[in-house]
């Protein structure tokens, strides 16, 4: 249900609930709703819609005597109404000033991010995450290969700046732990510190040679990085601030258990969790809202997730902040949408 499926009253006192929800944490009663809304109501009347917005989905009551408390779809709805209104964002030099501020004169990427997901972080009060295009040119370091069943492995390769990619591959084969051990030894002895284009250039050219000159480890130990490498999603580096405000959130009326708190937090130590989640979710440039409900992931629906992408004149990353549904989401969308845009500014122009 969008906000387009409600008339003016309804959309002003949802609205107006939801609003007072996220600042107070407490149902809101008619009476509150029926001064703030400013539209002229008897607390009956406000009664009315209520029973109305419970009936369709966007709110709901805990009890007989208590006021109402907004859905998931509610806030859907109200976010959608804050997007419908949502002007060109300003203030954008403020944000970049500051971000050149801390991450120096002509800034390196990870001091860009790094800042950028502290300063998401505080204005949000959230978790704040910056993520950096694709990068082809990482630095190799290790790669990794864990058995699976039969013949399928999965294969973890760690780039420059703890930069992760990991695909399952199948070779055909059975191969004992101790051969897989062995074949990563090689390859990291042999290809650590080049860029991951190189490596993948060089296992190709290493299995264009007389096959005769490797004995079976070793041609085990190439075949295995031909399947690796070919169509490895390239490495990201993902930046994360704000745990700490999370925690602050939760502990103040969020609502949240400690065993899904933890479930969020293994995410943003996992950090490729996180790029895999954003991948699904954003099918475009421009700002993402995922509420409670809408996550594919059950764990992480007591969330919500506000991105927005930015192009750094060659490919794209992106920022964003997480934090529970009852968060203030125009301030949240104000500081993505700003943040997005300044790091894009920076990056065009670093001096």
């Amino acid at each position: 249900m969008t906000a387009l499926a409600l008339s003016d009253r309804p959309r002003r006192i949802l609205a107006t609930l939801v609003r007072a929800y996220i600042e107070t944490g407490e149902p809101v009663a008619s009476g509150i709703l029926a001064h703030r809304a400013g539209l002229n109501l008897s607390s009956a009347t406000v009664r009315n819609v209520l029973a109305q917005l419970e009936e369709m989905g966007y709110v709901w009551q805990p009890h007989t005597s208590a006021g109402r408390v907004p859905t998931d779809v509610g806030y859907r709805c109200y976010v959608d109404m804050l997007l419908e209104g949502r002007r060109p964002t300003k203030d954008v030099s403020a944000v970049e000033a500051r971000l050149r501020q801390e991450a120096g004169d002509a800034p390196l990427m990870d001091d860009l991010l790094s800042s950028t997901s502290h300063v998401l972080s505080e204005a949000s009060k959230s978790v704040g995450f910056a993520i950096a295009p694709p990068n082809a040119q990482a630095l190799f370091q290790r790669i990794e290969f864990v058995p699976l069943s039969g013949s399928r492995i999965l294969v973890v390769v760690v780039a420059s700046g703890n930069q992760v990619s990991q695909k399952t591959v199948d070779i055909g084969e059975a191969v004992t732990g101790s051969e897989l051990v062995q074949a990563a030894n090689f390859l990291n002895s042999e290809f650590s510190g080049r860029t991951l284009e190189e490596v993948r250039n060089g296992v190709v050219e290493r299995l264009k040679e007389e096959r005769s000159l490797y004995d079976q480890l070793l041609g085990l130990a190439l075949r295995l990085a031909s399947s690796s490498f070919e169509n490895l999603e390239r490495p990201t580096a993902v930046y994360i601030d704000g745990a700490s405000s999370l925690l602050e959130e939760v502990v103040q009326a969020s609502g949240i258990s400690a065993a899904t708190l933890r479930a969020l937090l293994r995410m943003v130590e996992e950090k490729q969790r996180l790029v895999r989640m954003l991948t699904e979710y954003i099918d475009g440039p421009g700002l993402t809202v995922v509420i409670g409900a809408e996550h594919n992931d059950p764990e992480l629906r007591p969330f919500s997730l506000i991105a927005s992408t930015y192009f750094d004149g060659r490919s794209t990353g992106t920022v964003g902040v997480i934090g529970p549904t009852r968060m203030r989401y125009s301030k949240a969308i104000s500081v993505v949408d700003i943040a997005a845009l300044a790091v894009a500014r920076v990056l065009r122009n670093p001096n």
